[in-house]
């Protein structure tokens, strides 16, 4: 499925939306480069979920735990990560096969470690659209 988005706003609400559906256990994957909205996407995601606190980039400290949601969301940031065993030192499976929603940015820098089954999201500009527009593609595997 494809959607494209015109402004932050759209793309917030395409998060909080996803949010408001997601399920114990769920994982989604969130892809694409500096400055395409994933942040804006999370914080909807977030807000779905029941999540009043500030949401921000887990860059430096690779998960961010919020549990005063419907459901714990873990934030995952990999874009820093060192190596795959890193991921086992923060406990990633205890989050990821958990009962808590799962979202992990640059997620394709850790394909052999993702569960079989999870939803990909990956945001694209196309400047020729205008600089607001956002292609977001969502698959689930």
């Amino acid at each position: 499925m494809v959607i494209e988005s015109y402004s932050e706003k759209e793309t917030y609400e395409l998060g909080r939306g996803m949010g408001e559906k997601a399920c114990p256990g769920e994982v989604y994957t969130l892809i694409g480069d500096l400055g395409t909205g994933k942040t804006i996407f999370t914080k909807g995601l977030a807000a779905g979920l029941g999540i009043l606190e500030p949401v921000s980039s887990p860059t430096f400290t690779i998960v961010q735990i919020y549990e005063e949601g419907r459901l714990p969301f873990y934030h995952f940031d990999v874009y820093r990560i060192g190596s795959i065993e890193e991921m086992d030192e923060i406990g990633y499976e205890d989050y990821v096969y958990g009962e808590g929603v799962s979202l992990i940015e640059w997620a394709d820098l850790i394909e052999e470690i993702l569960p079989e089954h999870y939803t990909e999201i990956r945001i694209e500009k196309d400047p020729e659209k205008g600089f607001d527009y956002r292609r977001i593609g969502i698959c689930a595997y």
